[in-house]
């Protein structure tokens, strides 16, 4: 085994290139037995293993600094950088994260998950090199459709003039997550039918050197390769064609299916196709059966659509009414607000984590201009996550973007009523924030635009009332019912929107309570609960607010997570029983 003999990237340079071939299979068959334990991305670090042990057999790290884009491809970097038993041990699997981490190794630049940011973080790097005066090489591996990001084109823009070293390993495997689209990729393909010798290249054109290898898993070829490119003295463009999924049949043949595996962790969804009964397979049945009836509707993703239910099925049947834009959230916010101003009715289906990316198109593209887009954002709450890709931060996000309507439903009923409405209205923007847990409702009642900014009451009762918002309302209920084996019998209202408060029901309150709560899936800081604390804040109304901490947790267990937060049954009566039992007592002895 050569594997057990690597703790650093010095170990490998006293091997044969034939023991670092021998070395691969041994790592790709440790990925493949750790990832079917406690899941990850697969099919990009499979294809990218020879490429890694190459670029650590020629360079110097960390002295050489490797940054790897959205970095679900640096699980051999990892092994290959002194964290080999957390892919080899079973016991040590979860000591590591799925991405680059500094924290874990000094070899780890940057703590990377989201997309297109390699390329400009990188090049800081080089630029502070050059201030220094030193002489490290820099490289950038990008690759998984990270090159059709609008910070990819930034950071190319700006690198192509930087006139020292500068290495960009775009590892080619002809996939992002699901399958790419755009004009870059059929001029990707064009070089590599050529060899990259097609006189129309892009890189070129742009100032860049260029170098490409068809041959990218073969690393006899690859260390001859970098060791070509080792400190050159401009920037370069190292182009190379790999298999994404190599040595795993299933990953190479489903190349989609195959980048990533969610056996062992934490999923709040069910496993798409395998159960009717979740909100991706009810949101793509019901976007079909829409789609079928009206031609002006437009389904858009963003290079994520099998995560949201929207199979190769749902794409073929919706034709030219689905567009999956890529690694490219800025564009498809625009690209929708410019679809509805011209009379179509787009329906953005996005990850909570990735709206982030979006910020300034919210607010100027869809806020600002009024543009009625449809944006649905799943994957929205408090659950274990890489720190990298928290879904906790989409409420207070948008719920302070003026223009936007924002909507949690809490049952499947509702959640339709409000698409239903939000497709056909013409007002303005509305995001509706997908609940995770399928609970039904006995009736499903029109929703509208008067609904959207109104709370509505589920249970009248007295001294407390309970404001559980969106997937915090099974949670909401669960408290009215521990309340009420002490006597206490809670009022349970339905917040619904959370992008501003309904004043006419929140002054109500004031007659026969003493205690507002208000439970949010998202965090506390800017979010919905906050809202509900200012309007209170000159009475004499109590107000507890339950949600996230301002963290950014790191794979925390979900019990550990909400005992963090207090957000279990037990903390939440507690602190209400702490703060409404003594003013009942003042009330009843005065």
């Amino acid at each position: 085994m050569y594997l057990d003999k690597i703790n650093s990237p010095d170990d490998l340079k006293s091997l044969s290139v034939e023991e670092l071939d021998c070395l691969a299979e041994e790592i790709r068959t440790s990925l493949l037995d750790r990832t079917h334990e406690v899941g990850g991305h697969i099919g990009s670090n499979l294809g990218i293993v020879e490429a890694t042990i190459a670029l650590h057999y020629v360079f110097n790290s960390p002295i050489d600094k490797i940054v790897f884009d959205v970095s679900h491809q640096c699980y051999t970097h990892k092994i290959l950088t002194g964290r080999r038993e957390a892919f080899t041990v079973p016991e040590r699997y979860k000591d590591v994260s799925g991405f680059t981490n500094p924290k874990e190794s000094k070899h780890d630049i940057f703590k990377v998950g989201h997309t297109s940011t390699g390329v400009s973080l990188a090049l800081g790097l080089a630029k502070a090199r050059d201030l220094r005066g030193d002489k490290e090489n820099i490289i950038a591996v990008v690759g998984d459709g990270a090159i059709c990001g609008g910070e990819a084109f930034e950071g190319l823009n700006n690198a192509s003039m930087l006139n020292s070293n500068f290495i960009i390993l775009f590892n080619d495997n002809e996939m992002s997550i699901a399958n790419n689209y755009g004009g870059m990729y059929r001029h990707f393909r064009k070089l590599r039918e050529t060899q990259g010798k097609c006189s129309n290249n892009f890189f070129k054109l742009m100032g860049f050197d260029y170098l490409y290898l068809e041959e990218g898993n073969n690393i006899g070829k690859l260390i001859e390769l970098f060791e070509s490119v080792k400190g050159h003295e401009r920037p370069i463009v190292v182009h190379i064609h790999t298999q994404k999924g190599k040595g795993w049949p299933y990953a190479e043949n489903n190349k989609e299916a195959g980048h990533n595996i969610k056996v062992g962790g934490y999923n709040p969804y069910c496993e798409v196709g395998q159960r009717q009964e979740c909100y991706e397979n009810l949101t793509r049945e019901y976007l079909l059966d829409k789609l079928a009836k009206d031609s002006s509707i437009m389904v858009v993703n963003c290079a994520t659509p099998a995560s949201q239910g929207l199979t190769f099925e749902f794409r073929d049947k919706a034709g030219k009414q689905f567009l999956d834009v890529g690694i490219a959230e800025e564009h498809a916010v625009a690209y929708c607000s410019g679809i509805a101003k011209n009379g179509g009715k787009p329906v953005l289906v996005i990850q909570g984590t990735f709206m982030q990316r979006t910020y300034d198109q919210l607010m100027q593209d869809l806020g600002l201009n009024e543009t009625a887009v449809t944006v649905l954002v799943f994957a929205g709450g408090l659950y274990p996550s890489e720190t990298t890709h928290s879904g906790a931060f989409d409420i207070s996000m948008v719920c302070n973007i003026p223009g936007l309507t924002c909507l949690a439903p809490t049952n499947v009923e509702e959640y339709f009523s409000m698409l239903d409405w939000a497709i056909e209205q013409e007002e303005g923007p509305v995001v509706i924030r997908v609940p995770m847990v399928v609970r039904h409702a006995n009736s499903k009642e029109s929703f509208s635009s008067e609904k959207a900014k109104k709370y509505e009451l589920l249970r009248k009762g007295k001294d407390v009332a309970i404001l559980g918002l969106g997937n915090f309302a099974l949670l909401a209920e669960k408290v009215e019912k521990r309340l009420a084996s002490e006597g206490i019998k809670a009022t349970m209202v339905n917040p619904r929107f959370y992008a501003g408060i309904d004043k006419d029901f929140l002054e109500s309150l004031k007659d026969e309570h003493r205690l507002v709560v208000t439970l949010e899936d998202g965090m506390l800081s800017g979010g919905f609960g906050e809202k509900i604390a200012r309007f209170y804040g000159n009475s004499d109304m109590k107000v507890l607010n339950f949600g996230g901490d301002k963290e950014i947790y790191d794979r925390v267990p979900q019990d550990e997570l909400y005992a963090r937060c207090r957000l279990n049954v037990e903390n939440i009566v507690s602190d209400i029983k702490a703060i409404l039992l003594p003013v009942l007592k003042l009330v009843s002895n005065a």
